[in-house]
């Protein structure tokens, strides 16, 4: 690894491109349409037509797990970029409207032909449990031309979502963007995203996780799944070796955190209200945590400030905060 110049960036975000149609329904509705509760599937445009029909009313919000997190880490007060493709189609177009005007610097050009751009179905039953139905569409057309050196090297984190890694030229980049970040002194952080996304590509992760990962998020059904274990416990023995830092959340019972010999149990944080929709609560905890990495506090701090963020999207609908994040962590970093 060289030595770093100084970072314009905080994260960059390499990750599907995806705008989020969520609704209320029945727990019946998953049985009645065969789907994976709890789970992202993903489907292709007919299941994708036939699945938006027969769901009710439906709040459509810019989604995407990696692009959700940049945009909690400017919520913070922090500086984030995008990588991820779209189609300049209406979709495309509402994508990099939003994602802009929530302050994350945006330049992947959208593809004049191909397929449309992608969306993730989301249905929300009574218990707010989400499960997810997704059409990439254009998102999975990502490659290592799509990852310059200029935009990894500017920033301090690179974040990977593993979403991706159900497409071959998205694998490719993953590994030319670690390769990049880590040419230019800089850190690499994975979300393993899904514990059956896991099952699908558990030796490619192990070895992104052993050899290029750096910083790791991931649930405790997500790290179990990993390491073929039943007990937490155990994947935490397993997950101290492979990388630098691995932030593990679980959920009410909050999150472990271990860096070596250093490890840091966090509680959950208060919900103001009920739990609505739990859409974007990894992809919120690991904004939290990124923006305190990447702005020198303990991990500890980075854990408190994951799980803040997280309480904040958990209590509405949809995946990215509502209100500010920066006003609502002030009082925990003393400012």
């Amino acid at each position: 690894m060289t030595s770093a110049r100084p970072a314009s960036l905080d994260v960059v975000g390499i990750g599907n491109a995806l705008v989020d149609v969520l609704s209320h329904e029945a727990d019946a509705f998953v049985e009645q349409h065969g789907l994976v509760r709890g789970a992202m599937s993903l489907i292709d445009a007919d299941r994708a037509e036939h699945l938006y029909d027969a769901m009710g009313p439906a709040i459509e919000i810019s989604g995407g797990s990696a692009a959700n997190t940049m945009v909690g880490v400017t919520s913070l007060g922090g500086t984030a970029a995008f990588v991820g493709r779209v189609r300049d189609d209406q979709l495309g177009d509402v994508f990099a409207h939003d994602i802009r005007a929530a302050g994350v610097q945006f330049e992947t050009q959208p593809a004049a032909d191909g397929m449309a751009s992608g969306r993730c179905l989301i249905v929300v039953t009574p218990d707010a449990e989400r499960t997810l139905n997704t059409f990439l569409g254009a998102a999975a057309e990502i490659g290592p031309d799509d990852v310059g050196p200029g935009l990894i090297g500017a920033a301090q984190v690179t974040y990977l979502e593993g979403y991706l890694f159900d497409q071959p030229s998205a694998k490719d980049a993953f590994r030319h963007a670690a390769h990049l970040a880590h040419d230019a002194g800089r850190r690499v952080a994975l979300t393993l995203s899904d514990g059956f996304c896991v099952d699908r590509h558990r030796d490619d992760f192990h070895a992104l996780v052993e050899h290029d990962v750096d910083v790791l998020f991931a649930n405790e059904n997500e790290i179990c799944s990993l390491y073929e274990v039943d007990a937490f416990d155990d994947a935490l023995q397993n997950v101290l070796h492979h990388c630098e830092i691995a932030a593990l959340t679980r959920s009410a019972k909050g999150s472990v955190i271990v860096s070596g010999d250093d490890v840091h149990v966090i509680d959950a944080h208060p919900v103001d209200g009920a739990v609505v929709d739990t859409t974007g609560a990894g992809d919120l905890y690991a904004a939290g945590f990124l923006y305190g990495l990447t702005h020198g506090y303990d991990l500890g701090t980075c854990g408190r400030l994951g799980a803040l963020s997280a309480a904040e999207v958990i209590a509405h609908m949809g995946a990215r905060p509502e209100v500010s994040l920066a006003e609502l962590a002030a009082p925990l970093l003393g400012s």
